[in-house]
């Protein structure tokens, strides 16, 4: 007998994938287009001639961490500059690795999560949830002057959200040093390369800021326990999917 259900979900998680491969999801490629441009125009990418080089370079590169990243002991002080850290620290990014790490899985897992949700309410759950993120961080380590900076707290709740909206989700993705081959990977070995490349990028960030692994706990608890409170009492996308974000099995 067929579960006229079960088809049903099988119909919507290919609507969800095609249209995510058919670009319909302009807030996660729009983050993504963001996040370069800001790293591109900075003086961390080391290719604007504005900051000079050298000596120069590397105080600019202080300064712009200091303005608009999230320093612990100052955000707690309450500042309105410091109020709005959170948010701005979502855009910028220390070195390239830290940049093309994230920007690569939140390709990955942002664009179906976007379609489940609704762009007004995905664009909403990435900004709240990196904020959490970054403020968690925050209090726990109040005395804290290192700046902290970069997208991986909100990439995390995507994660965590993708984790509970697509529970038996395999995904498709491109890795480098396999020549940009196509291959395709059950969902929990994508996040461990994830990490994986979170500490190779702290590792050469040099005098930037280093990953805050607690951030990163704490923004995919949020994602998934609000895809939990918000989508609990629908059913879950366990089905096919897409050939280039993510494919379930039946």
């Amino acid at each position: 007998m067929i579960d006229r259900r079960e088809v049903h979900w099988r119909e919507r998680a290919r609507e969800l994938g095609a249209a995510a491969v058919a670009g319909g999801a302009p807030v996660t490629y729009g983050i993504i287009a963001l996040c370069c441009a800001v790293f591109l125009i900075s003086p961390l990418s080391g290719l604007n001639p504005a900051y000079g080089s050298t000596d120069a370079l590397l105080a600019a590169q202080a300064g712009y961490f200091e303005r608009w990243g999230v320093i612990p002991a100052d955000l707690l002080d309450g500042s309105a500059h410091a109020a709005l850290t959170p948010l701005t620290a979502l855009f910028v990014h220390g070195s390239w690795l830290h940049l093309l790490g994230n920007l690569l899985f939140l390709y990955v897992f942002g664009a179906m999560a976007e379609e489940r949700m609704g762009r007004t309410e995905f664009a909403f759950f990435y900004l709240a949830c990196g904020y959490f993120a970054l403020v968690a961080y925050a209090v726990a380590h109040a005395d804290s002057d290192q700046t902290l900076v970069g997208a991986s707290g909100a990439i995390s709740a995507v994660l965590g959200a993708f984790l509970y909206l697509f529970p038996r989700a395999r995904v498709t993705s491109l890795f480098p040093f396999l020549f940009f081959l196509p291959l395709r990977f059950p969902a929990w070995i994508v996040l461990v390369f994830w990490f994986a490349l979170q500490w190779l990028a702290a590792q050469s960030a040099g005098s930037g800021p280093g990953v805050a692994y607690l951030a990163h706990v704490a923004g995919f608890a949020a994602g998934f326990l609000y895809a939990w409170v918000r989508f609990r009492g629908g059913t879950r996308v366990k089905s096919p999917a897409t050939a280039t974000e993510g494919e379930s099995q039946p």
